[in-house]
């Protein structure tokens, strides 16, 4: 394959009673956006793809252009995970999909270039969709990420004070005050956590989205969070996903093929006095 030290290739098999029925190649080009899907999708073969493109949205910030021209889809279960990988990644800071498919319509004009186009077909409804590479990546450089900071932190002690540093000077360069201390407050804990249970390398990642701040802290094991509400009093520890469910308005976690992706969304109204 061309270019190999750029691109990597994933192999996607599908199967039908154990007997191998079609695959799709996704390759993604680490120098760009790019991640191109071709040959047949199946049902079988959609959480494969599906774990290929949140990896790959997980370790690169910002849209994700997935070029299916090459790609055949023989289940509506292929069709769907698009759409359900944008859901996916909705509240993730500097994170979307969009589609490349010679199928979509394209924008209505070119001033909206940028917005992409709902796709004809419902099960790709709500993907930003463009007939061409061209236009999707032109859509893509039309939005650059001014807006966001990343930190690569090993799973050790001061690994929470640097995410609290890159946390105050995101909201001290956008403008969002109210939100720092609870945005320290709910990164602390995700750090922490990772310190103590994961104890894997960790990418810590913020953005604005409007007048809210969005979190994430993607590391690489499989355990993901889990939150059953007030601890009792008698119980030692268990107490930050509470923190992180009481400063945050929204807070979740994403499994990904070689770990997780925790998140968070913090809104200025909740820090109203």
């Amino acid at each position: 394959m061309a270019d190999v030290e750029r691109r990597n290739a994933l192999t996607v098999y599908g199967a039908h009673n154990g007997a191998i029925m079609a695959s799709c190649l996704v390759e993604v080009d680490e120098s760009s956006a790019v991640v191109r899907l071709t040959g047949v999708l199946d049902a079988a073969g959609a959480e494969a793809v599906r774990g290929a493109l949140l990896t790959r949205l997980a370790d690169r910030p910002g849209p994700v252009v997935a070029d299916v021209t090459g790609l055949r889809f023989v289940e509506p279960a292929g069709r769907r995970v698009f759409a359900d990988i944008r859901r996916e990644v909705a509240d993730w800071p500097a994170a979307d999909l969009l589609l490349c498919d010679p199928t979509a319509a394209g924008p209505a004009h070119p001033d909206s270039a940028a917005a992409g186009t709902a796709h004809p077909d419902p099960a790709l409804d709500g993907v930003p969709a463009w007939p061409t590479l061209d236009g999707a990546l032109a859509a893509v450089a039309a939005a650059p990420l001014a807006a966001v900071l990343t930190a690569e932190l090993a799973p050790a002690v001061g690994a929470a004070r640097q995410a609290r540093e890159l946390v105050n000077t995101g909201c001290e360069r956008w403008g969002m005050p109210t939100l720092a201390d609870p945005a320290c407050i709910a990164v602390t804990e995700m750090v922490n956590n990772v310190v103590a249970h994961a104890k894997t390398p960790m990418t810590v990642r913020l953005a604005p989205q409007e007048t809210t701040l969005h979190l994430a802290v993607r590391d690489h094991s499989p355990r993901r969070p889990t939150f059953a509400g007030i601890s009792p009093p008698t119980r030692a520890g268990g107490r930050g996903l509470l923190l992180i469910d009481t400063v945050t308005r929204r807070w979740g976690s994403s499994a990904i093929p070689d770990g997780k992706v925790v998140w968070c969304v913090l809104h200025p109204d909740d820090e109203a006095v």
